[in-house]
């Protein structure tokens, strides 16, 4: 099992989609993508490509580690691993034996807004995967001895993930100081000794609350039809019925009237590094307009080697082994537009921060130009025809995204939300979020020196 972020999930496609244009399907879409809404309320979503006899399941439930109750955290990410534990109808280890046997591959992933399930089968095996998924979606059989085993595979996946990396325990510290009331704020996986105290009632009645068919989103991609798919939908999901819903609502972020400063000694880091990270709007928060600026921003940050934060702190000054910028702009929430920057050896932190602040000032005085916002746009064009050779990427990218509340619509817009964007909207996004009393900046330490703290 996994656990994702969007941008962790989608490296390259989520730019990469943004200029589908070359790619669009017959019907005038992205990808040929149709949707339709089973009367249970799921919503069902066909990609179709008929390049080879594959398909893809997803089962995208709306429902995250965001979503859990204070003093609760990890539990999305808990049942995923127990949602392979079986059902009366197929007991303990029987799905992952059925998938395998018949060929196909499967796992799950949770995030902060999304838990998805998703099987890569042969065609004619797509009937089976669907009841497969359809039975655990009310049919799940836990122990509580099944619950102890695996609470332990979760700490062990904790330990490894996180605890024995240094960066990975800043990351968590960040967001901790990033967000104080939002439950983005929390690790995905949890807090150990929350993880610890997780019981079969509390997991249960977490999958009985959100795990429903009106809570869900079916994609389908490959060599498939709607006209195929809609009576298999209906047969095999349309007959479980809905529950009622509890409410999608976060606390949010209140202003941030003061900067943060995290730093983390750790003698098991190979290098010094640096981030500075602030909070940012997304497609689904809004501004969206601000959410396509920055998109553009990223990319001319940071999308390549002769991009400007790498020609001007790697190759130019040579005060860094490493210097970026990401944003993700996925999130149902507000989100983070990052930078980092790992200085070379002769370099110290404290140098290489005053060298990427220059970076920023000079961005918000002056600008981005004209031609690097078209030179992205021409690079991310020309990398769009590589997005569809993998019909189980772009069900990711639709499903993650309707996830979140886009609409079909709204994904379809990208195309043309981004050929909208100009050098005032990219700048102007700029000065809106890069301001200094908001931001929250990391320090990984491989031995502590008085300057940095």
């Amino acid at each position: 099992m996994l656990i994702v972020t969007v941008l962790r999930f989608f490296p390259v496609l989520a730019i990469l989609v943004l200029f589908a244009a070359p790619l669009r399907g017959d019907d005038d879409t992205l990808f040929g993508a149709e949707s339709f809404m089973l009367d249970n309320g799921m919503q069902v979503v066909v990609i179709p490509d008929h390049r080879a006899p594959v398909v893809t399941q997803m089962v995208w439930y709306k429902v995250g580690s965001a979503d859990e109750e204070p003093g609760r955290s990890g539990i999305a990410h808990f049942l995923e691993h127990l949602m392979f534990k079986g059902t009366e109808a197929n007991p303990d280890g029987a799905f992952s034996y059925i998938v395998a046997r018949n060929g196909g591959s499967e796992n799950a992933f949770t995030s902060y807004d999304y838990t998805a399930y998703f099987q890569n089968v042969a065609r004619e095996h797509l009937e089976l995967v669907m009841e497969l998924e359809a039975d655990r979606m009310t049919g799940l059989l836990i122990t509580d001895e099944e619950v102890a085993t695996e609470r332990e595979v979760v700490i062990e996946e904790r330990r490894m993930r996180t605890d024995n990396d240094p960066g990975a325990i800043l990351s968590e510290q960040l967001r901790s100081a990033q967000f104080f009331i939002h439950p983005y704020g929390w690790p995905v996986i949890g807090w150990q000794h929350e993880i610890e105290a997780l019981e079969r009632d509390a997991v249960m009645a977490f999958y009985r609350r959100h795990y429903a068919p009106n809570n869900a989103i079916l994609v389908v991609a490959g060599d498939i039809t709607v006209e195929e798919l809609r009576p298999l939908a209906e047969r095999i999901y349309g007959s479980i019925p809905p529950v009622e819903l509890p409410e999608r609502i976060r606390p949010q972020e209140p202003p941030q009237l003061a900067s943060r400063r995290v730093v983390y000694v750790d003698p098991r880091a190979a290098q010094p590094s640096l981030q500075m990270l602030y909070l940012a709007p997304t497609v689904a928060s809004g501004p969206s307009d601000q959410a396509y600026a920055l998109e553009v921003l990223a990319e001319v940050l940071s999308g390549s080697t002769t991009s400007r934060l790498y020609r001007n702190l790697v190759v130019d000054q040579k005060v860094a082994v490493s210097a970026g910028a990401w944003y993700d702009g996925s999130s149902m929430d507000r989100s983070r537009f990052g930078f980092w920057i790992a200085p070379t050896l002769d370099v110290t932190i404290e140098e290489a921060e005053a060298a990427l602040r220059a970076e920023i000032a000079v961005l918000l005085e002056e600008g981005v130009t004209q031609a690097e916002v078209e030179r992205v746009k021409t690079r991310m064009a020309a990398d769009l025809i590589y997005a569809r050779d993998s019909v189980a990427s772009i069900a990711r990218w639709y499903g993650a995204l309707l996830a979140v509340g886009l609409t079909i619509e709204e994904i379809e817009a990208w195309p043309s939300r981004i050929e909208q964007v100009t050098v005032g909207d990219v700048n102007a996004a700029a000065r809106a979020i890069l301001v200094k009393p908001t931001e929250v900046v990391g320090i990984l330490l491989p031995e502590e020196t008085s300057d940095a703290m």
